[in-house]
């Protein structure tokens, strides 16, 4: 793939439709590097630190699923259509303890299976704080770049997303599964003992998580010990005060890049949390 890495590495332009960025760990004691995606196109947007860049929107929007060209996005990229229709946009994704597939009504049956019937991961990680969240064991860790997590913590495996919402209403009793998403763009983020704080929320939540296994099976809910992550990103300089871009008010942003964190750009005039745009079509010129 040596080619491929080229060509994004010498991209200066591109245009298309937002998708979210992808994020890799970074190597060696590296930062996470980072590539905006835009349609087929691609940037590297480590190369571009400390550099100008300015982005554009279209006013055009397609769904990230159908292509259909809408008015509004819906649930970060989507059509009302298929927003409404998609199993990926059910209510139940975000609250995974409200499955409803074994009542029949699930929307998309195959895609539950392929999904959510999957081994998933209950973790504590840092971004603005301590926080509890779930993954599918194979979005590790992704997931933990996406929110801009500097720690991340493995704390137990369960066999489906449903009993992983179980677990988290569970561990939301004693810790929040929020990120504060301008602490974190500020950098203030206080190194945590996760691997204590896990051992202090299995304790206190022993019971809960017996009656759990009770229902689910012995084996279905299993403690890892598992290592601490340790997340860097690329960033020459925090904002000490957090000013938001947005699209929909002002579809031209131009600064200098200072920073990637999570789904955002940090800007000298401002951030931008480009998952908010997914099938926004932009021209970004860096």
């Amino acid at each position: 793939m040596p080619a491929v890495t080229e060509s994004i590495a010498a991209a200066a332009e591109v245009t298309g439709c937002l998708t979210k960025m992808a994020i890799v760990p970074g190597q060696g004691g590296e930062p996470a590097r980072y590539t905006l995606r835009a349609g087929e196109q691609r940037l590297d947007l480590n190369e571009r630190l400390g550099k100008p860049l300015s982005l554009a929107w279209s006013g055009a929007i397609a769904c990230t699923h159908c292509g259909r060209a809408t008015k509004k996005s819906f649930a970060q990229g989507y059509c009302y259509p298929c927003f409404k229709r998609l199993a990926q946009c059910d209510t139940c994704i975000v609250k995974p303890e409200t499955c409803h597939f074994f009542e029949g009504t699930c929307r998309e049956p195959e895609w539950a299976e392929r999904h959510c019937f999957q081994p998933h991961i209950v973790y504590l990680a840092n971004a603005s704080g301590l926080k509890v969240g779930i993954t599918r064991g194979t979005q590790v860790p992704t997931r933990w770049l996406d929110q801009g997590a500097v720690q991340a913590l493995p704390v137990l495996a369960v066999d489906t997303r449903q009993q992983s919402g179980f677990v988290e209403m569970l561990f939301k009793e004693e810790v929040s599964d929020r990120t504060n998403w301008r602490a974190m763009l500020k950098g203030e983020t206080t190194a945590l003992d996760l691997p204590a704080e896990r051992d202090r929320l299995l304790a206190r939540l022993e019971a809960g998580l017996a009656n759990l296994r009770e229902r689910f099976g012995a084996d279905a809910i299993r403690v890892l010990d598992e290592a601490p992550v340790a997340l860097d990103y690329p960033v020459l300089e925090y904002p000490t005060k957090v000013v938001s871009h947005n699209l929909d008010k002002s579809p031209e942003v131009s600064g200098t890049l200072l920073g990637l964190k999570g789904q955002y750009l940090i800007l000298d005039s401002g951030v931008i949390n480009l998952r908010k745009y997914t099938g926004y079509e932009v021209k970004v010129v860096a």
